[in-house]
């Protein structure tokens, strides 16, 4: 049998999307791979209570240098970010080359970018007047939101939605579903050494 690839889920946040991975790992949805740390860049992010209540170990970020190094003791083979609110420098991207992935909650190239992160891209969704919004889960490089898309789902936009409401929707709808799904492949891909 395979063994499962060791990820990292790296959060700032309340863990949604980790939870959807949690619960995914519980469910037999991921299978090739196991969350084996989640690393926070903020002390006081709920999503380290949710990594503990649920055995995964957890570390907060100081520098970049010293959680390159953490994961590589850690064995860490995919990096998750999910709901991470802070940009990665080139060093940290190209020593996980192909190897971390992003959730964004808008259907890439709209809405994305420096700036587009959490409520602010509902924001500007429903300021555009767009129609239809979604998630992506993509590979990070250097580009905000610019490497390759793995996964899109589209939510529609409803009248009288407001960024809360729209952001819970493709939460639900969109993101829970898609982040487990690429973690799946991708770890899979990890297990079979084609990536």
């Amino acid at each position: 049998m395979l063994k499962k690839t060791r990820i990292a889920v790296m959060v700032s946040g309340g863990g949604t999307n980790l939870q959807a991975i949690i619960d995914a790992q519980k469910s037999g949805i991921i299978t090739s791979g196991e969350i084996t740390l989640v690393v926070s860049n903020k002390p006081g992010a709920y999503a380290l209570e949710r990594a503990a209540s649920n055995g995964i170990d957890t570390y907060i970020m100081d520098t970049e240098e010293a959680l390159i190094e953490k994961l590589r003791e850690e064995g860490i083979q995919l990096v998750v970010l999910a709901g991470f609110l802070k940009i990665l420098s080139p060093t940290f991207i190209k020593a996980f080359e192909n190897r971390i992935i992003n959730i964004h909650p808008s259907l890439i190239p709209s809405f994305c970018g420096k700036g587009a992160y959490g409520l602010h891209v509902h924001e500007m969704a429903l300021e555009y007047g767009v129609k239809v919004t979604g998630a992506t889960v993509h590979f990070v490089n250097e580009i905000p939101d610019g490497g390759a898309i793995i996964y899109q789902k589209a939510v529609e936009i409803l009248d009288g939605d407001t960024p809360e409401v729209l952001q819970k929707r493709v939460m639900e709808e969109a993101e829970w579903i898609l982040l487990p799904r690429a973690v799946e492949e991708i770890s899979a891909k990890i297990g079979r050494g084609e990536i």
